[in-house]
């Protein structure tokens, strides 16, 4: 499968398939844009969907630009949300741009990738540039938006400002005379102002894809962060394969047609086996496009380890001067609290062990003589001497 046809596999729609066959049979080289939001700069795998994408689209020899929001994010798009969202000074939005571009370049060829700021062209724009751009859409087409219309049938706060934001976005595609933009499906709408927009400036409009919001490991909600439901990009090899085990088996095959690469025959052959073994292949799959694939078999070993109660070989070591030490203070030397009420309570919730054993006294005293392994949950551990 060549990588127009993985990229249209993965795709929700397209506006439109015909244009788009067209564009890329023209051997023009095209210029694909996305845009970030610089209020969210941890990326997860939900993230890297449409970064495959991008990635895809430079390998065919396209120029990928990558938009950081900057001047936008001091608004905040209240996409899915109910309410207006907190705005960003121009400072932290570039502090968390620099963040987000290093994880982003997991995925991306850096050398192909060109970044952006929206503020290059928005800031400079006279009070007269930003009516004429509010001139060229009605109230009406802006209310179709189905946040902003619940909002105002709900008498809920709608700024202003707000209702400006779509077509800020939708300008970025001007300023870029962008040939393609992608994003979620919770930006539909707004990559669609970009394109009806080109129309008025006098040039081609924009190819909009839109893609599936990848679910989180709770198979309810999308991948988030803020709901500690995500693989992050930048977990370690371990966090990535405990956390590929937790995914709902239910939705594990959209993780390999989404977050992967891999054919549909070849997913159907492991979608097909041992439910088990499938979640292994899935964390494989990742150790090998983010990490080092070779670490696999090392990182299953430590997690069936841990999963029978075991505790594993080659665990970082901490050496303290205390011969003797209570257990709260222990935990808080180690990493593992932050103070002794925390400790306090993570002993209460039986998520402490010493040397495997389950401690439920917060009085105990550790003799740290001769060594102990200090655990907590399940794959928090540290050797202590």
């Amino acid at each position: 499968m060549d990588n127009l046809e993985i990229i249209k596999r993965k795709a929700v729609q397209i506006f439109s398939e015909e244009e788009l066959e067209k564009k890329i049979k023209s051997g023009k080289k095209l210029t694909i844009k996305l845009g970030a939001d610089p209020s969210r700069p941890d990326l997860h795998i939900g993230h890297s969907v449409v970064l495959r994408v991008l990635r895809q689209f430079q390998d065919m020899g396209h120029e990928v630009v990558f938009l950081i929001g900057d001047f936008t994010g001091m608004i905040g798009d209240p996409t899915g949300k109910s309410k207006t969202r907190p705005s960003l000074t121009f400072e932290q939005t570039r502090k968390s741009a620099e963040t987000y571009m290093e994880q982003a370049t997991k995925i991306l060829d850096k050398n192909k990738t060109r970044i952006a700021f929206n503020s290059e062209w928005l800031s400079k724009m006279t009070f007269e540039d930003v009516l004429k751009l509010a001139g060229k859409y009605t109230v009406a087409r802006i209310m179709e938006r189905d946040d902003f219309k619940n909002r105002f049938e709900n008498n809920l706060p709608l700024s202003m400002h707000e209702l400006l934001y779509p077509l800020m976005q939708g300008y970025d595609s001007v300023a870029l005379n962008a040939d393609i933009e992608i994003g979620g499906t919770d930006q539909t709408f707004n990559l669609l102002v970009g394109r009806e927009l080109q129309k008025d400036y006098g040039q081609e409009s924009q190819i909009v894809m839109t893609f599936p919001l990848l679910v989180g490991l709770d198979g309810k909600e999308k991948m988030s962060k803020s709901l500690d439901n995500y693989i992050g990009l930048n977990d370690t090899p371990f966090e990535k394969f405990e956390k590929s085990m937790k995914i709902p088996d239910d939705v594990l095959r959209q993780y390999f047609e989404l977050a992967t690469d891999l054919p549909i025959e070849e997913i159907d052959k492991i979608m097909a086996g041992d439910i088990r073994e499938a979640h292994m292949a899935f964390a494989k799959e990742l150790l090998k496009m983010y990490d080092d694939v070779n670490e696999f078999e090392a990182v299953k070993e430590k997690y069936q380890t841990i999963a029978k109660g075991g505790i594993p070989e080659n665990i970082e070591e901490i050496k303290i001067e205390e011969k003797e030490i209570n257990i709260c203070d222990l935990l808080i030397k180690v990493g593992f609290a932050n103070s002794k009420g925390e400790a306090k309570r993570n002993i209460a919730g039986n998520g402490v062990r010493l040397d495997g054993e389950v401690i439920s006294d917060i009085n105990k005293i550790v003799n740290i003589e001769n060594g102990v392994v200090v655990q907590f949950g399940k794959n928090k551990f540290k050797k202590v001497n």
